[in-house]
């Protein structure tokens, strides 16, 4: 190729790894874009309530809900890898927001406003230098469990501060334990108007789901609270209205915070992150598998950045891919991101004309709205099956939910994120030492202990690491061996180790076997290693464990030890 050549295709290539609207834009058919219209339409159906709803639990006026979808939808389409998955404000999200910016804010809507805009563009920061480091694979750090248990301590607390509105009482502000007690001490003030608005609501939510699934029902539950306050005048009753939601779009610009703003921003913007690559990966993940095609996790990095960035100048709060509205986006057809900009350019006709019909929406029936998505945050089957058949990750699911509810939801993060550290530096400490016995009638050896029909060999104990032997976990497997020696029924004369499932070994572990061998020798018991890997057979012979324990070939195996040892020990007798 002609360095012309080169240079001509450098540019192109460069702009498909930023642009992944480049793979798919060049080859789209005809045919799709009916299939994106439809699925374009029902999403923007579905994006509209939520916007509003979402708004609210953030503390913002609805519009921010709004410019939130618009801006971000505008350009999340251009760089995601994932064909179905659709941006939005996000109840999690939403509710971290208001929860960590009250404090902060002081009581001024104006600051309030310009933070939680501010967040939106660390949150693009943080996520353009995750897609720099290509740290795609850090979302899988956050375990499953604790996004269970976060999950179902947002919904708890989501719920504490809808019930108030549904209800028509007052609410309290602080944690959820102490918003439900302003709740329990109010309900005798309830407002039975609200609450028969924001039940007739909720019902119609439920049956919504029922009869007709993935469908924008609860477009249409909201369009039916405007007419009916549009014709009784539901404020005399004592019913509580949305308001005026401004017409027009706002100019692009930099929230109008100070310098010492951005370092309390930080921990909140790292939480909004870690929240939306997990959900985004999660999503992408599950459609990339059903539809049978790549997902690019570090893409999604990209596509997260771009996103919160036009959230950010455009007056929003942070946004993140959405597992409802995906899914409608999916069941509405979607074949193409082209879809999420087509909802995107209805979200801003509304913003440019039709804003003034949401004025008279009921709040209860808002809050309705938010309640019936709160439950699909609550897994209640998945936490059955883990009480019942995974009592250590309910544990853990209990902690990270508990973590939301007694230290918020931006602690609550941290809390998951800890627990997800420390269960995985504790399984990695802690590795299954298995000891093998003989497969009837054959020469490989398994587990003893998943199955006990396998024949010990007498006098070997020979056993299998199922882990690489690094710095924190060689003890472990030293302890275990001895501890399994000093109960042996018989007497043992040799000891194998099989390393055929240890693909790594650091020099701790390579001295671990080295203080083995020497324990041994000391109770008159042969040690011997097999089946090392090359890199595992090469710090072994660095670190003098082969000199000691003899020849680790790649053609011995544990087999074969075993039948040596047992050749020589009956020439012996």
């Amino acid at each position: 190729m002609s360095a012309t050549a080169a240079s001509e295709n450098a540019p192109a290539h460069a702009g498909r790894r930023i642009f992944a609207a480049a793979c798919w834009l060049p080859a789209y058919e005809r045919q799709w874009f009916r299939a994106d219209l439809a699925a374009g339409v029902t999403l923007a159906a579905y994006l509209l309530p939520a916007a509003l709803g979402d708004a609210s639990l953030a503390g913002l006026p609805p519009e921010a809900g709004l410019y939130a979808c618009l801006f971000s939808g505008l350009l999340f389409w251009l760089f995601c890898s994932s064909r179905q998955t659709a941006v939005t404000v996000t109840s999690a999200i939403s509710l971290l927001i208001g929860s960590s910016l009250g404090g902060m804010a002081g009581g001024d809507p104006s600051r309030f406003g310009a933070m939680a805009a501010c967040t939106a563009l660390i949150t693009a920061a943080i996520a353009f230098i995750a897609w720099l480091m290509r740290a795609g694979s850090v979302v899988n750090f956050i375990s499953e469990s604790v996004i269970i248990g976060f999950k179902a301590g947002v919904a708890l607390h989501l719920a504490s501060t809808q019930l108030p509105k549904l209800f028509g009482v007052q609410g309290e502000h602080g944690d959820f334990w102490e918003r439900m007690d302003g709740f329990i001490r109010h309900a005798g003030d309830t407002n039975t108007t609200s609450l028969l608005l924001g039940c007739g609501a909720l019902a119609l939510l439920i049956l919504g789901k029922k009869l007709l699934p993935n469908k924008p029902v609860a477009l249409f539950v909201v369009i039916a609270g405007v007419v009916s306050a549009s014709f009784i005048d539901l404020g005399s009753h004592g019913v509580k209205l949305l308001g005026e939601v401004p017409r027009g779009l706002p100019i692009p610009s930099l929230p109008a915070v100070h310098y010492e703003d951005l370092r309390e921003l930080l921990p909140l913007a790292l939480a909004c992150f870690l929240l939306g690559a997990v959900e985004t990966a999660a999503i992408g993940r599950m459609f990339a598998e059903k539809h049978g095609y790549r997902l690019d996790s570090n893409q999604e990095f990209l596509a997260l950045a771009g996103a919160n960035l036009a959230s950010g100048l455009g007056h929003g709060f942070p946004v993140s891919g959405g597992m409802s509205q995906s899914l409608v986006n999916e069941s509405g057809g979607a074949r193409t991101p082209l879809s999420g900009a087509i909802a995107a350019a209805l979200i801003l006709v509304v913003a440019l004309f039709f804003t003034g019909l949401l004025r008279n929406l009921p709040q209860p029936v808002l809050a309705a709205a938010v309640l019936m998505a709160v439950v699909s945050l609550v897994k209640v089957d998945v936490l059955h099956r883990l009480w019942q058949v995974h009592r250590g990750e309910f544990l853990v699911v209990m902690s990270a939910l508990l973590g939301v509810l007694g230290a918020g939801l931006l602690k609550g993060v941290l809390v998951g994120a800890i627990i997800s550290l420390v269960l995985l530096l504790r399984r990695a400490s802690t590795p299954h030492v298995a000891f093998l016995g003989r497969i009837p009638g054959a020469r490989r050896y398994s587990d003893l202990s998943r199955h006990p029909d396998n024949e010990p060999t007498p006098g070997v104990l020979a056993f299998r690491v199922e882990s690489g032997i690094v710095y924190f976990n060689s003890e472990h497997v030293f302890d275990t061996v001895l501890a399994h020696l000093d109960a042996a029924a018989e007497l043992v004369r040799l000891v194998i180790c099989d390393l055929s499932t240890s693909p790594t070994l650091d020099m701790a572990g390579a001295r671990m076997f080295l203080t083995l061998q020497a324990e041994l020798r000391k109770r008159g018991v042969e040690f011997r290693i097999v089946e090392a890997r090359s890199g595992v057979r090469d710090m072994l012979r660095v670190e003098g464990v082969e000199a000691k324990v003899g020849r680790i070939d790649r053609f011995t195996m544990l087999a074969d030890a075993i039948d040596h040892f047992q050749s020589e020990a009956g020439s012996n007798s």
